[in-house]
């Protein structure tokens, strides 16, 4: 552990009611007039225009409070925001900083009150931006076209699920060809869209390179397999170095081979899923590419494929006809929008900010920056006592994140990951991630440092986690009760999985509180 003082941290703390406890009634943020006789005479009643059955029998439940309440309200909220507002080494998902000239841009009138149902000659500046976007991405990856329509990885990872099932069918193989395989160490979503798509999930285990064999993969493949879904580097950092062979191997089989790009940050322009092999892959705008991410939303998952596949692609696809662009709404052999109109379209306007404004250098760049600092870390990290990392006798570099144990520790002191993690956020660190289930590293915890976070951040992230390492060892109580300094303390989980004491919504909490309904 360095000398470095630790700050001192101290959450906002304002005990806020949920904005449903609050107001009085009769309070009102806005009055509205009543409209004019001229405007009543020609719109006509209000009433008049909801189908009888589509009204409400008696008001909505909703809190009565001024402008002033409102705004105060979401102000504190926000100062209790537990994350992303420190140090956030956040593994998996390449949390980047989001320029707010972008966050700007996007919110212009001239993008944010576009409808998608417009005329094509008044969206040629948009359609420009998201046709440069997945020549941007084609260029990165060596496919032919990209989509923006899926919500996130998951959803491209559905897309793929989807477009293997149209693909076969086409073939008249759908019936014959009813297998997905993957590896435990892929994101779950490949194995869980395969599943839903309907096929059968064939996993592969690790094995002592950190990494399932070419001979594990020769077993598993057959004249049923319907493709490969696989990510490369895993979430542990490993690179698969025979992943070319493994795509000639599924090929020869008559499956297909997608390149689940997650972990993309640390081999950005140092390879191309397309030249590998693969037929399709998909990007995550939301991590990679300088978009938000965070709160479940707003996602994209970029999805390209090679030119075979083109056809089976979600539509609509934006085209360029010389020196404009156009809108090609049907394809015979389209698997059917994924998602409504083009997708979430500001993001992939701050997704091309971003590659623009780094260019081709930029983005190698970016990509070494990655590597290093994931290396950096990981001598440090190794020095901590009861800190190991997964495969540990692999003494090659890793790329982008490694996933680390600290099953040493929690062996002797019976203080988890879990409460370390709870601990480093008293100390501004935001909440580490820790990993997919299921857990092949016991008690895992994964950082990557991107490009973005400087070295006196890693630094300071690292002595947190040594100064609670060295805390699990000497006070193991004060880690097991964290967090003390943010705006909540520990919360109790036991009703968790129980349906009699959590709600979702308002009413359900009424009711199970045994509140007065109105």
């Amino acid at each position: 552990m360095s000398e470095r003082t630790l700050r001192r941290y101290h959450a906002a703390v304002w005990d806020e009611p949920i904005v449903l406890e609050l107001g009085r009634e009769g309070r009102r943020g806005m009055l509205l007039p009543a409209p004019e006789a001229e405007v009543r005479a020609t719109a006509g009643s209000v009433e008049a225009l909801i189908p009888q059955g589509a009204r409400r029998q008696r008001p909505p439940e909703l809190p009565q409070l001024s402008e002033f309440e409102v705004q105060r309200h979401y102000l504190h909220l926000s100062q209790e925001t537990l994350g992303m507002m420190g140090i956030s080494l956040f593994g998996t998902c390449t949390m980047k900083y989001n320029p707010r000239l972008n966050e700007l841009v996007t919110a212009r009138p001239w993008l944010a009150e576009l409808h998608p149902g417009q005329d094509e000659e008044t969206l040629q500046g948009v359609l420009e931006i998201v046709h440069s976007l997945s020549e941007i991405l084609c260029e990165l990856s060596g496919m032919s076209q990209f989509v923006f329509q899926p919500g996130g990885g998951a959803d491209a990872a559905y897309t793929q699920a989807c477009i293997t099932r149209a693909y076969h069918e086409h073939r008249g193989e759908l019936a014959q060809r009813d297998e997905i395989i993957t590896t435990i160490q892929a994101h779950p979503c490949n194995a869980a869209t395969a599943a839903a798509a309907g096929f059968k999930v064939v996993t592969l285990p690790l094995e002592e390179d950190g990494y399932p064999s070419v001979a594990a993969l020769e077993a598993a493949v057959s004249e049923r397999t319907a493709a490969l879904m696989v990510n490369n580097p895993d979430d542990m950092g490993i690179y698969n170095p025979n992943i070319r062979r493994w795509v000639e191997i599924v090929h020869a089989a008559g499956g297909l081979a997608f390149y689940d790009h997650a972990n993309f940050n640390g081999v950005m322009s140092r390879l191309r899923a397309r030249e590998l092999g693969f037929d399709a892959c998909m990007f995550m705008l939301h991590k990679t590419f300088g978009a938000p991410k965070g709160g479940g939303g707003p996602a994209v998952g970029a999805y390209g494929c090679s030119e075979e596949l083109v056809p089976f692609l979600p539509r609509p696809l934006v085209r360029r006809d010389g020196d404009r662009y156009t809108i090609e709404h049907e394809g015979p052999l389209s698997i059917g929008r994924v998602r409504e109109f083009w997708g979430n379209v500001p993001q992939v306007v701050k997704a091309y900010s971003w590659a623009r404004a780094l260019g081709a250098e930029g983005i190698r760049r970016a990509a070494d920056l990655s590597v290093l600092a994931n290396n950096y870390m990981e001598e440090r990290l190794l020095a901590i006592r009861g800190v190991s990392k997964s495969f540990p006798e692999l003494t090659a570099p890793r790329l982008e994140m490694t996933r680390y144990s600290l099953a040493g520790m929690t062996e002797e002191t019976g203080v988890t990951v879990l409460d370390v993690q709870n601990r480093m956020v008293d100390y501004g660190i935001d909440a580490f991630w820790l990993s997919h289930e299921p857990w092949i590293v016991p008690e895992p915890f994964t950082p990557e440092a991107g490009e973005l976070w400087s070295k006196e951040d890693i630094d300071y992230w690292i002595d947190v986690l040594a100064a609670v390492v060295q805390e699990a060892y000497e006070r193991p109580e004060v880690v097991r009760s964290a967090p003390h300094n943010q705006a909540i303390h520990k919360v109790d989980g036991s009703g968790a999985d129980d349906p009699e004491r959590w709600a979702t919504t308002w009413r359900a909490y009424q009711r199970k509180q045994n509140l007065a309904v109105a």
